[in-house]
């Protein structure tokens, strides 16, 4: 008898967690997915099922994810034609879009290239990386060719872009088809307030990892829910909404790894119910 009350409530459960998409007001012209490294124990496949039951609708792929839990075939720009329609297959049966692809980078303009090629293929919107400076006129060149955006993205002091300054001086002369991708807990473990980086870099914001960190000014900062630590997103979503800015967000929770679902859909609501005031002007 038991069993039979379970089955009807888990079916009850399944469809309320279909029902809970995030969605955007319209005019903020904000869009809230997940990296799929916040996954990265689990394959594509697995990843994706994951955001699909809270409600996410877009996806940042990271390259050398399995693509299914039984295959070996990975996530890289190097995929098989083959391969890249199993994940094209895979965001389209949960209804999910791919909007950027990294942290990636290439050795040389051959590999380049092929970055290139595969974001094309995949739909990408823009790739996320953090090349040698000497490699930036050949990124911007292929972002030209191929109408693909380029964001630079800061890991913590001492790494190559960490500094919004750093940023800023190798943007100068560039086409605006190169912008930024700004890691928000990457910013808050070098010692870094979010809101003055954002404040640089106006006009040259094209994404976000959205992290909230347990300290500020540690590298080891390990992340916790959206709203309970020290990153001020609420601060930082005001911000972006006094700047106008119209962009992507990642949800990139990296603890807890095997179990991190619950505080990412906590973190994902607690955005999208600070969005909702922000658009009413509360």
């Amino acid at each position: 008898m038991k069993r039979l009350l379970i089955i009807p409530f888990l079916f009850v459960c399944s469809i309320a967690l279909a029902q809970t998409a995030v969605v955007m007001p319209d005019s903020l012209g904000w869009r809230l997915g997940s990296q799929a490294y916040t996954f990265r124990v689990f394959s594509l496949e697995e990843a994706l099922a994951k955001m699909k039951s809270i409600g996410l609708k877009y996806v940042e792929l990271f390259p050398g994810q399995k693509i299914t839990k039984a295959g070996t075939a990975t996530t890289a720009f190097t995929a098989s034609a083959e391969d890249r329609a199993l994940i094209k297959k895979l965001l389209k049966d949960n209804d999910i879009k791919p909007v950027c692809y990294g942290v990636v980078s290439g050795k040389n303009e051959e590999e380049w290239r092929a970055i290139f090629e595969f974001a094309k293929d995949i739909g990408i919107e823009h790739i996320t990386t953090e090349p040698p400076m000497n490699q930036l006129e050949t990124v911007d060149k292929f972002c030209k060719e191929y109408n693909i955006k380029a964001a630079l993205h800061n890991h913590p002091v001492p790494t190559t872009y960490w500094h919004p300054a750093i940023i800023l001086d190798q943007l100068k002369g560039r086409s605006n088809m190169i912008g930024v991708c700004g890691d928000i807990g990457h910013w808050v473990r070098s010692g870094l307030d979010p809101i003055t980086c954002i404040k640089e870099l106006k006009g040259r914001l094209l994404a976000f990892h959205v992290k909230d960190l347990h300290t500020f000014g540690v590298k080891t900062a390990h992340d916790v829910p959206w709203g309970t630590g020290v990153s001020n997103i609420s601060g930082v979503l005001n911000e972006l909404k006094q700047q106008g800015f119209k962009g992507y967000f990642s949800a990139e929770y990296e603890y807890q790894w095997d179990n991190n679902l619950p505080p990412v859909q906590e973190s994902t609501q607690y955005f999208l119910r600070v969005a909702k005031r922000i658009n009413s002007g509360n």
